[in-house]
């Protein structure tokens, strides 16, 4: 097995981060067209080096001895304040991604428990994260990592 190595993404990251990000949208969009549109970038250059320059919102790479083969997009999330909600310190897991060529060899796995262990080093209370419906392979990853219903987004499309 190779070894892997995770490490907070750089600048010089990009390329490797908007491949990946292109293999996800894929998924989604094979999902859910009406939702997603295809062939599209999710960041542009400059909103992505200000993500991976922001301590507030971290990316997480997984890399082997020669490229990037996932990341964790990571949002710090505070709750101060609020008339119904308790303070609290949440890491929100916005977008999680193993290069389709190296899955089933643990490294979202890996890139979960670095996660996990992040949220925990920095005092958050939770860790949080939103899966598609119509990507159950996802789901199915994260019921394995021990994650359970928060809450449910419902719908109705008109």
């Amino acid at each position: 097995m190779t070894e892997i190595s995770i490490r907070r993404a750089t600048a010089s990251d990009m390329s490797a981060i908007c491949n990946l990000l292109e293999q996800v949208l894929t998924v989604h969009h094979n999902g859910r067209p009406d939702v997603f549109k295809p062939n599209c970038r999710k960041y542009t250059d400059n909103e992505l080096k200000s993500i991976i320059s922001d301590d507030k919102t971290p990316i997480f790479v997984a890399e082997n001895a020669t490229r990037v083969v996932g990341y964790a997009f990571c949002v710090i999330k505070l709750t101060e304040g609020d008339n119904i909600l308790c303070d609290m310190k949440t890491l929100y897991i916005d977008d999680l991604c193993v290069d389709e060529n190296e899955r089933g060899a643990s490294i979202g796995k890996m890139l979960y428990t670095y996660v996990k262990e992040y949220a925990k080093s920095i005092g958050c209370y939770n860790l949080t994260l939103n899966v598609w419906e119509c990507n159950p392979g996802a789901k199915r990853f994260y019921e394995k990592m021990g994650l359970v219903p928060q809450k449910t987004v419902m719908e109705a499309i008109l």
